[in-house]
């Protein structure tokens, strides 16, 4: 565990250091494009973040690579070098894209490219487990074909949730976590080697998602772009298809009794494979949403709209902040409460929690106007939004009396005057008081 922190940290570090430099370099280039009408930002922020969380990326794979246990990873299994020709060749594509706009049906088709390359090195799926039948081993052409497919479609389920300050970043992070602790616990419960390529994976993903996301968060001072969307929608699918296709749960029924058993317990990590529901649950929804709403309207599957589930969130009435906090705890209670299953499907308490959280997120979707208030005494630590508003001023002691002691009043107030109410609203040596709200409460304070 000692190694995988580190390697987490090392990828973080990088990735934080080196994002500042990669913002200045994109204004620079001129990677900085106007305001779109599907956009949710008020001023042009540059692209290109993906630069540095390619960076971070390399450093955790080579770090890695320089670790006792970790570095035999490197010397039995070829996947690491697939993961970072894959990669490269994606985050390549992502900043032509960022840069120059490219085509979608080029991107796809480099996604496609970048997908047959790993592939080629051997990250692919060699047999499918079916809950309740057990494992289906698959040819040549069926692995590549639903290996590509998987990747596919979790790139672009990333890249199409990447529309808020921080969101796709956090939401691949949680994911991440999730997918590690599943792999953590297959690596070194069941003693099955076939999991540590995905639970290294998980862990440098993590730490490219943690070091960017204090650049990323809203509001933004830089975007991952396509550079940075589609290499972390890359890696994740490349740690689904590792734990996936190559652990096999011929070795996982001399622990649960039977193949099926096996099978039936690793569940939470099939499903992600075949559509990802749980692991990308909420970004493959709105995938699956974007294709539908564009399909039925003539329109091209990649074309951009302001439909997104982001989007919604915003037009019923949820701040930026808020939006994106609403869509962590879905993608947090999705993919931890499959692991949590996973541990434990027999316990009632974890289907019940489900629940009464899931109740919980619908009844923070329906009150958007909701603002939570600090108590009094926790105001100074908090952000201001979060504070009691003071009660507004009246209308009527608003308005300026015209009267000389009520100007002269209203003008020491904007020069720093620090006379009294009373001393401006009374005027005359008899003491008595001018008319107006201020005057007459000066001299009924007498």
């Amino acid at each position: 565990m000692r190694e995988y922190l580190l390697t987490l940290c090392v990828t973080a570090a990088v990735t934080y250091l080196l994002t500042g430099p990669v913002r200045k370099f994109a204004i620079v280039a001129g990677a900085m494009p106007e305001i779109r009408a599907r956009d949710v930002h008020r001023e042009p922020t540059p692209r290109l973040g993906g630069i540095a969380m390619f960076f971070g990326l390399c450093a955790g794979l080579l770090v890695a690579d320089h670790l006792t246990n970790l570095n035999q990873l490197f010397e039995k299994s070829n996947e690491p070098r697939a993961l970072l020709s894959g990669a490269a060749l994606i985050w390549l594509i992502g900043v032509l894209d960022d840069k120059f706009e490219i085509d979608a049906l080029i991107k796809l088709g480099g996604q496609m490219i970048a997908a047959g390359v790993m592939v080629m090195q051997g990250l692919t799926i060699l047999w499918l487990p079916i809950p309740g039948v057990g494992s289906v081993a698959l040819t040549q052409w069926q692995g590549t074909l639903l290996t590509v497919a998987l990747v596919v479609i979790t790139i672009n389920a990333v890249n199409f949730v990447d529309g808020l300050d921080g969101l796709a970043a956090g939401m691949v992070c949680i994911a991440a976590a999730a997918f590690f602790l599943y792999a953590y616990r297959i690596w070194y419960s069941y003693g099955i080697e076939a999991a540590a390529p995905a639970t290294l994976f998980s862990a440098i993903l993590m730490g490219m998602c943690l070091g960017f996301l204090p650049h990323n968060m809203h509001p933004a001072r830089i975007f991952m772009g396509d550079s940075g969307s589609m290499l972390i929608g890359l890696v994740l699918a490349a740690g689904a298809i590792s734990v996936t296709g190559q652990v096999d749960p011929d070795a996982l029924k001399l622990f649960a009794g039977s193949e099926k058993e096996a099978v039936h317990q690793t569940v939470p990590v099939y499903i992600p494979l075949l559509l990802p529901l749980t692991i990308i649950a909420v970004p493959a929804a709105d995938l699956i949403l974007a294709i539908v709403r564009r399909t039925w309207r003539g329109q091209s599957p990649f074309a951009a709209d302001r439909g997104h589930l982001h989007h919604r969130l915003l037009e019923i009435g949820h701040s930026h902040s808020r939006a994106v906090l609403i869509m962590y705890f879905w993608s947090a209670l999705i993919a931890f409460g499959a692991l949590t299953y996973s541990v434990n499907s027999a316990s009632m308490w974890i289907v019940l929690s489900v629940v009464i959280l899931s109740t919980l997120g619908l009844i923070l979707l329906l009150l958007p106007r909701f603002t939570p208030r600090a108590p009094r005494w926790a105001e100074a630590v908090v952000p201001p939004r979060y504070r009691r508003r003071r009660a507004p001023v009246p209308a009527a002691e608003a308005s300026a009396p015209a009267v000389p002691g009520a100007a002269a009043e209203a003008a020491g107030e904007g020069s720093g005057d620090d006379r009294s109410p009373v001393a401006a609203g009374v005027s005359g040596a008899n003491g008595a008081t001018a008319v107006g709200p201020r005057a007459e409460w000066a001299d009924r304070s007498r």
